[in-house]
């Protein structure tokens, strides 16, 4: 009996690694893990580079007023063309809070939502055309679901969804209603990566080879924050790199992911949970914490590009997201220092004392100052003094705002579609299979279902173009 036992076993072990379909919605195809990739339903239709009917005024609805939401509504009050319509907190006192604001700015108020239900009566109305998100990860995407199912557009915060099954549903959904839905990344509208962004694409790295980021940000003076302790309670239940988007956004336009090139592959790594698990017993009272200290995923593209991602909110490290740039003729990094380093050839056309130069150093400061002004990108020269007035995160808040209502009144493609809040989010479901199975390899779904080609290059739409 134990001899059958053995042979059933290697038979299914075989038949598993040969490519023989899992009951689990995936198989292994020459050792790597691989999803199904459900077929586009009939009435489906790609949104890669979807524009919608022009809005002279954007009338928006604000779900979720606590950490995020209050700082969104006091941006939008900045913004031309935006009429606030609605509020929605799961707290009655929240929402007033935010109506204060818009009284403060001379605004009339909002109708407002509360309670369990509420993001849904809001979600009803007929004269919303905007839902912006800002609640626990758990209901982003029924609430983005539920909106663009009512003919919203949509824009929620980071991540946008929390498993594949979820980045699944907001594709389909904006597939078949047509609707806009955008992850709120903040961090691909930093004054640094807009700049760094507009050198690559004028060729000045060359050809990129390497990009790397991450979210490294010790959380210990947050945790109590989060409204029932949400945030720990998902690190606790969730191993992976739970948080990618804010380093991989910015890699993935720099590697025009989706319009171009694609992510093809990853593997994963992680530490045990030293910090992590005394936090669980700390505030949770169990010694159970999946969520490693560090976690590292490296990514591989179609085109033989790699990635580097870092994942860690537990331990003293300085903040950083990395962002590091690596091509065939330059090189750039933020974090801990900011600068470039080019061949000097490179910058011969580009700044005067370029003689001076090395590419085994960052350019001088003087040298530097000369490039970002040069390549500043139009969208933050068009609106860089009022950003840094208004804020959020030093202004990028505000830019990444202003283009959401610029596309959308303009009829133009959003800078980030439901493509890349699915691909931007996915990481943290398969870096997570990636661990579980040994640190194998984890084909990234093709969420464009062949479509990554039709467009040649990331680019910011303007009015023109």
């Amino acid at each position: 009996m134990r001899k059958i036992l053995f042979i059933l076993c290697a038979v299914t072990g075989a038949l598993l690694f040969s490519g023989c379909e899992s009951p689990k919605g995936w198989k292994t195809v020459d050792g790597v893990i691989v999803f199904d990739t459900p077929e586009r339903a009939p009435g489906q239709q790609s949104v890669l580079g979807l524009r919608t009917a022009p809005m002279e005024t954007v009338r928006v609805g604000f779900i979720g007023l606590g950490m995020r939401g209050p700082g969104a509504v006091s941006r939008f009050t900045h913004l031309e063309g935006v009429e606030i319509k609605a509020l929605c907190d799961l707290y009655p006192e929240r929402v007033e809070g935010a109506q204060k604001i818009l009284a403060d700015r001379g605004l009339p108020a909002a109708e407002s939502y509360s309670g369990e239900e509420g993001w849904k009566e809001l979600c009803e109305r007929d004269d919303i055309d905007l839902v912006y998100i800002a609640t626990p990860w758990q209901k982003h995407v029924p609430m983005a679901v539920y909106a663009m199912e009512h003919g919203k557009h949509v824009a929620v915060e980071v991540p946008a969804a929390t498993s594949l099954d979820e980045c699944w549903q907001l594709v389909n959904t904006a597939e078949r209603t047509q609707r806009h839905c955008m992850m709120l990344e903040n961090c691909v509208y930093d004054f640094f990566e807009l700049t760094t962004l507009n050198m690559a694409q004028q060729g000045l790295f060359g050809d990129i080879l390497h990009v790397e980021g991450s979210y490294i940000h010790d959380l210990a003076e947050f945790w109590d924050y989060y409204q029932g302790n949400w945030r720990l309670d998902f690190n606790q239940k969730h191993r992976g790199d739970v948080y990618a988007t804010h380093g991989l956004g910015p890699a993935c336009q720099l590697l025009n992911i989706h319009r171009g090139d694609r992510m093809k592959t990853l593997v994963a790594m992680d530490t045990k949970s030293i910090n992590g698990r005394k936090l669980a017993e700390a505030k949770m009272n169990t010694s159970e914490f999946a969520n490693a200290d560090l976690t590292m995923t490296m990514i591989s593209t179609e085109n033989g590009r790699t990635i580097l991602l870092e994942h860690d909110v537990y331990t003293p490290r300085p903040y950083s997201r990395m962002y590091q740039v690596t091509g065939t003729d330059g090189f750039a990094n933020k974090y801990p220092i900011e600068g470039y380093a080019f061949r000097p050839t490179q910058l011969s056309d580009e700044v005067p004392d370029h003689e001076n130069l090395s590419a085994h150093s960052f350019v001088p400061e003087e040298v530097k100052a000369q490039l970002m002004e040069r390549y500043k990108d139009p969208i933050v020269a068009d609106i860089e003094e009022k950003a840094r007035e208004v804020g959020g995160h030093g202004g990028m808040d505000f830019i990444m705002d202003y283009r959401l209502i610029y596309c959308l009144r303009n009829g133009l493609p959003l800078d980030q579609d439901v493509y890349d809040a699915a691909e931007w989010s996915c990481i943290g479901s398969l870096s997570a299979m990636s661990l579980e199975h040994n640190n194998a390899p984890v084909a990234v779904p093709d969420f464009t279902r062949g479509d990554w080609q039709k467009i040649d290059g990331y680019e910011h739409a303007m009015v023109g173009d």
